[in-house]
């Protein structure tokens, strides 16, 4: 297949020619001819972009806001709407809603969905089951990890926890999964969750520090992996990192950096929970990405929530959460996206993308003429490549009824002058 006239993230124009699963060739606009029966996918008013990874997802829960109110609307109260909620859920509903959340995400080019999924008293391993189906099930369009998320985990109270986390590992979960600050002993909970994982060879990923109080447990996570953990590890939120002294921000960022940590900061569901206690000079409740980033730290960008008590407007647009992370996170487009794709697939331990030969050809065009200009516009008009083969298009049509300059094509400030460049 050949895409012609492309712009990519850097503004040039180019032809990429695809064949297989991989990009084989990539040249200036204009100087890759067709082969003779060869596919032509005419690219012109679309940005080409590595396809994004959703890095933080919650499947098991999506789609569940119009049953599960969240009465208080912070954390706690999601979590308890939502555990109220989960002993009435079959494997079959599970699977139905997460499938649906799924593919909402790779419409809008998300190929790689790392989900976190419940285990423990009133779910059980239902979702667990559900999600490790939907794996299969779509394994050539996405590729899905799983994380079996339990607590509490220590103590008498999480005898039980710890023992269905086991089973979900046993039974094909890819990932240890844990929120320390929920647990009554939150050193104890990481120490667990390591233990487990190094017996089964597994990844970890926590919900990290979830709050804005003053206590931040990323430094003992730092320290134990740092300790010889030899198994990738991600913290996501450390909302509360941000709410320490700068020299602390600083000193924590390189402890995490130097045990190798990614972390994953999740804009739309945290702006949504946090600070709701401080009216006045409300924090935006996400993590200091900056000083993230200066120790030289992995961070990515996940969308968290779709639909559901915790977050009841997520939308699973990995380009939504790239906005916010302009907005909120003060980063340039250009590290925005970065965050939900290059650094999101590191975080996920998967090969990581470009547009130069012999890379994968899991890609994404995005209707405009730059990236800055689609991360504003956030719009559904796209077409996604897995695999080297176009698995998605979404196609947007806007009519101005009775407009008489609707008469003529409406176009962004700019974008003639790009296409005569």
């Amino acid at each position: 297949m050949l895409l012609r006239g492309a712009r990519l993230a850097d503004g040039s124009l180019v032809d990429v020619r695809v064949m297989g699963t991989t990009i084989r060739e990539v040249a200036a606009a204009g100087h890759l001819p067709p082969k003779p029966d060869e596919e032509c996918l005419e690219l012109s008013d679309y940005v080409l972009l590595i396809a994004p990874a959703e890095p933080h997802a919650h499947l098991d829960k999506a789609l569940a806001a119009d049953v599960v109110e969240n009465a208080s609307g912070d954390l706690l109260g999601a979590i308890a709407a939502w555990h109220a909620y989960r002993r009435t859920l079959s494997v079959d509903d599970i699977l139905r809603r997460a499938r649906a959340a799924a593919l909402l995400a790779l419409g809008r080019g998300a190929t790689a969905i790392r989900t976190h999924v419940d285990v423990g008293e009133g779910i059980e391993l239902r979702g667990a089951r559900a999600l490790l189906q939907l794996k299969e099930e779509l394994r050539d369009l996405i590729d899905l990890q799983v994380v079996a998320l339990s607590y509490p985990l220590s103590g008498a109270a999480g005898s039980q926890n710890r023992t269905l986390l086991k089973e979900a590992l046993a039974a094909g979960v890819d990932i240890v999964g844990g929120a320390p600050h929920i647990d009554p002993e939150p050193r104890e909970h990481m120490e667990i969750c390591l233990d487990i994982a190094c017996t089964f060879h597994r990844p970890v990923d926590l919900h990290m520090d979830e709050h804005l109080r003053e206590t931040c447990d990323l430094a003992g996570l730092a320290q134990l992996v740092s300790a010889g953990f030899p198994h990738p590890v991600t913290a996501s939120h450390c909302v509360s990192l941000g709410r320490q002294p700068l020299d602390v921000q600083a000193n924590i960022a390189a402890a995490v950096a130097a045990a190798g940590i990614s972390v994953v900061t999740l804009p739309a569901t945290n702006l949504y929970l946090q600070g709701r206690d401080q009216p006045v000079s409300m924090p935006r409740g996400l993590t200091p990405i900056h000083v993230l980033l200066e120790a030289g730290v992995n961070v990515a960008g996940g969308g968290d929530n779709v639909q559901d008590p915790f977050n009841a407007l997520g939308c699973g647009d990995p380009l939504h959460t790239a906005q916010l992370l302009v907005f909120a996170g003060q980063l340039s487009p250009e590290e925005a996206y970065r965050s939900v794709s290059s650094n999101a697939r590191k975080a996920m331990g998967l090969p990581q993308l470009d547009v130069v030969p012999g890379s994968p050809a899991d890609l994404v065009a995005v209707a405009g003429s730059s990236l800055r200009e689609v991360m504003a516009t956030v719009t559904e008009d796209r077409i996604v490549m897995r695999h080297g083969r176009v698995i998605v298009r979404t196609e947007l049509r806007r009519t101005y009824e009775g407009a008489a300059a609707a008469r003529e094509r409406v176009e962004m400030p700019g974008a003639e002058a790009k296409r005569r460049n």
